[in-house]
């Protein structure tokens, strides 16, 4: 049996598709209910905020998120 060729090579370029990757391919995950998809909402903060929001690992959305929830009681 030899062994399958990667799709990518060292530097992470992606060679061309074939006939088996698309065989083997599976769905996505199911799109999430409309009831529990984000929104999307522009707001202006402090720049001292903005700042220390960049400092924290992970994603600054995901925080803001938690840091309202909490603040709001939910």
């Amino acid at each position: 049996m030899t062994k399958a060729k990667p799709y990518t090579d060292a530097k992470g370029e992606v060679r061309e598709l074939d006939d088996d990757f698309f065989a083997k391919a599976k769905p996505g995950r199911p799109a999430l209910p409309e009831s529990q998809k984000k929104k999307r909402v522009n707001v202006m903060l402090d720049p001292d905020v903005v700042e220390r929001l960049k400092t924290v690992k992970g994603s600054t959305s995901e925080r803001v998120n938690r840091l309202l929830r909490a603040d709001l009681g939910l």
